[in-house]
């Protein structure tokens, strides 16, 4: 894991460094034309951004050790507390994306491995290839367009209602901005979740040992539960825990589509406007989040097959 941090912050330095993106011109934004060179230079000197990229990078690594992650170029904040105020929005949306789709995908995968060669093997299998293929952006514009603008069941976006003050906002008005983001993500993720979980049954239904309980007159309901769910659910857990990832990525393009106020849409201000210490801390926050689902995928899989502990003990 550190060295996969480490490689990771310094590409991301390097590529944010030769980037057209001026810093200092996105810093001082509308007054560029007040700001005299001397002036500029003062800013590059307080920012650290007239020395060496290397001095740079070292610099933002030492105090990263000893616990400080800079400061905002943008919001004038320490990083770490926009990512932990960011971090609650975006977390309470990826994991509400993650359980439907998950839950979703897996019972569409189940029953469409179950109902193999009919019509509706053939519907499921139609609407995740469909799925698998959808852009997040498109599928979010789609969903705001219809629910939002021509319905009107939802807001069109934000994490709260505008113009309302923090402490009158309700649990229901943040669930009410929450649900089309969410179902945005959800939407997308259920297609790779549904294609794996069936062709994964098909080939548990097809084996020997199935063959067998088959024979002794198992049928339906009983066959799956005692022979498919077992061998299906460590693969499909695995899937989900990984797809953290693919997760992450989505949820930065739906939350710029809602103006949702995530991770994802600090982390597209961050590299469009050059705030160096803060894109480097979300992406420092992303690479441990993804490998830490990795690592929870890894562990469940030991636990969830015995064969697994087997070999380890061997």
């Amino acid at each position: 894991m550190a060295t996969l941090l480490v490689a990771i912050c310094f590409i991301s330095f390097l590529l944010l460094k030769n980037s057209p993106i001026d810093p200092i011109q996105a810093y001082i934004g509308a007054d560029m034309l007040n700001v005299g060179p001397e002036q500029r230079e003062k800013i590059a000197e307080y920012w650290g951004l007239n020395q060496p990229i290397m001095v740079q990078f070292i610099n933002w690594c030492t105090a990263l050790l000893s616990g400080d992650m800079g400061t905002s170029m943008i919001y004038r904040q320490p990083v770490a507390e926009i990512i932990g105020v960011r971090f609650m929005h975006s977390i309470v949306l990826m994991l509400t994306a993650w359980i439907l789709s998950g839950v979703i995908g897996f019972t569409l995968g189940v029953v469409s491995a179950m109902k193999k060669d009919t019509w509706i093997d053939r519907i499921i299998k139609w609407y995740c290839y469909t799925l698998a293929s959808t852009p997040t952006f498109w599928m979010g514009l789609l969903v705001l367009i219809v629910f939002a603008v021509w319905l009107g069941w939802f807001p069109i976006g934000l994490g709260v209602p505008a113009g309302v003050l923090a402490e009158e906002v309700t649990i229901g008005d943040q669930i009410k901005h929450l649900i089309l983001p969410a179902v945005t993500l959800s939407i997308v993720g259920v297609g790779n979740v549904a294609l794996h979980t069936r062709q994964k049954l098909i080939d548990v239904m097809a084996s020997d040992y199935v063959l067998f309980a088959r024979a002794r007159g198992e049928r339906g309901v009983v066959l799956f539960w005692r022979h498919g769910l077992r061998n299906i659910a460590i693969p499909a857990i695995t899937l989900q825990f990984t797809a953290f990832s693919e997760l992450f990525g989505g949820a930065v393009l739906a939350e710029q589509i809602f103006s949702y106020p995530g991770l994802g849409q600090a982390t597209v201000e961050a590299g469009l406007r050059g705030d160096v210490p803060l894109l480097l801390g979300l992406v420092l926050f992303s690479t441990m989040f993804v490998f830490v689902g990795n690592l929870i995928a890894d562990l469940l899989y030991r636990l969830l097959d015995p064969r697994m502990r087997e070999v380890g003990s061997s």
